[in-house]
């Protein structure tokens, strides 16, 4: 396994590249129960007619099975010490604007999911991958990773109840002297202050600290016994298959435009992580990805298993970092943040005491890493900063990621034809322009 992982090479020993996987799992431990509670749409009391809620037992299970594999898979074929989990991005997306924006059933959504990993498997086979990601200019992929960044982190302040729907504003402050709302705020500063002192794990402990609170102040429901942290692992059954029951449900324009968001997001955000964390890690060779269609292919195989058993688009996670901070090299890292992937299948009952106030600092401080693309745009040129602006701000305020790359989609080949730069843009973009004008003029 040594030789297999080339440990010599690369100057690292078990020992090291097992505290980074575990590392590496702390970092990204949270979407265990966050992802549950965003695809369950904890907190929200109406849901469109015909819609149900994820069993949020089967979506935990889900999303255990879906990060073990894929982690094991980078770890196995790629050889990256980068794990791979249900991205939170997309289960935004996936919960707020397919389910509840546009009322498609979840099971819908989920092929929808399962569509997206099988063309994902077949660029990746075929080379396209990387044409079609060079294609989007460099600008808009950053506008959109902060514009889920800004989104993710309103909806974290709506679930806190820090920021509350308001007749008059739209929007405005909530009662900041609800306990509930307080024991919220408790959480953010908690995460704040583990993740400005570079604590591994910052956003998990922050999550395990906020419980505590709850717990002592009588807001959370305190475990009563073992049966209370450690149990049999949740029955996948509710969400199983049901992508391929509904199969049938995806020919639609509204499907259309959510298959090419789940695309779209995945491409860049796997992409990224992995020239990051490959950099970071010293394995980039003449600004290079070696291995890099095995590392997209786990990555899109991890979303069709992800969708087969039920949870939302499989990413590669950029908590990977604090795995290489801690030593990994090696795809022997993420094996290891496979393995305690899997021994988290039993420790489903702490759901029960991660409530809506415990996750919501996550995706607030999930939203401000994500926000830090916006240093990356050229603000200075007006025809780039238009279509990069409205595709920031029009997530949170459509509440919809899809209107946001499509508002800016729209807007970019305008800008750049009337600045002289028509041959700047790639013929997908144009392609990409009419689509979504089409969208707008007769599904909106």
């Amino acid at each position: 396994m040594k030789k297999y992982f080339q440990f010599d090479e690369l100057g690292t020993n078990y020992r090291t590249e097992f505290m980074a996987g575990l590392t590496t799992f702390l970092a990204m431990a949270y979407i265990l129960f966050v992802n549950p509670a965003t695809l369950s749409l904890v907190g929200v009391e109406d849901l469109p007619e015909g819609v149900t809620r994820m069993d949020q037992g089967a979506v935990f299970t889900a999303t255990a099975i879906s990060a073990a594999i894929g982690s094991l898979l980078m770890g196995l074929i790629a050889k990256y010490p980068i794990g791979l989990a249900p991205g939170i991005g997309l289960t935004a997306f996936f919960a707020y604007t397919v389910v509840l924006g546009y009322g498609i059933p979840w099971e819908t959504a989920l092929a929808g999911v399962l569509v997206s990993g099988l063309i994902f498997v077949a660029l990746t086979l075929t080379g396209l991958r990387e044409k079609i990601i060079n294609a989007i200019p460099a600008d808009l992929k950053m506008a959109v990773g902060a514009g889920i960044g800004l989104f993710i982190a309103f909806l974290g302040f709506q679930n806190a109840g820090i920021i509350v729907g308001d007749e008059e504003t739209l929007v405005s402050l909530g009662n900041l002297t609800s306990p509930t709302v307080l024991l919220a705020i408790f959480g953010v500063a908690v995460s704040v202050i583990l993740m400005s002192l570079n604590i591994k794990g910052g956003i998990f402990y922050g999550m395990i600290l906020t419980s505590i609170a709850g717990m002592v102040t009588g807001l959370i429901h305190p475990p009563t016994g073992m049966s209370d942290v450690v149990g049999s692992v949740p029955s996948v059954a509710p969400t199983f298959g049901q992508a391929f029951l509904h199969f049938g449900d995806i020919f639609t324009m509204d499907m259309l435009v959510v298959i090419l968001t789940f695309l779209f997001v995945d491409f860049f955000d796997t992409a990224g992580t992995l020239v990051a964390v490959a950099s970071q890690a010293g394995l980039m060779k003449d600004n290079k990805l070696p291995r890099a269609g095995r590392a997209l292919f786990a990555d899109s195989s991890a979303t069709v298993v992800g969708a087969v058993v039920g949870t939302s688009t499989t990413t590669a996670y950029v908590e990977s970092t604090a795995g290489v901070a801690a030593g990994g090299r090696t795809g022997f890292t993420s094996v290891v943040t496979a393995g305690f992937f899997l021994l988290a299948l039993f420790f489903s009952p702490l759901l029960s005491v991660i409530t809506a106030e415990v996750t919501a600092p996550a995706l607030i401080i999930v939203g401000i890493l994500m926000s830090s693309s916006l240093k990356q745009v050229n603000w200075d040129q007006f025809e780039i900063a238009v279509p990069a602006f409205l595709t920031i701000i029009m997530m949170p305020l459509s509440y919809s990621i899809a209107t946001g790359i499509a508002i800016g989609f729209i807007f970019y080949p305008i800008t750049m034809i009337l600045k002289g730069r028509a041959k700047e843009i790639h013929p997908i973009m144009y392609v990409l322009f009419v689509i979504f004008i089409l969208y707008f003029i007769f599904l909106t």
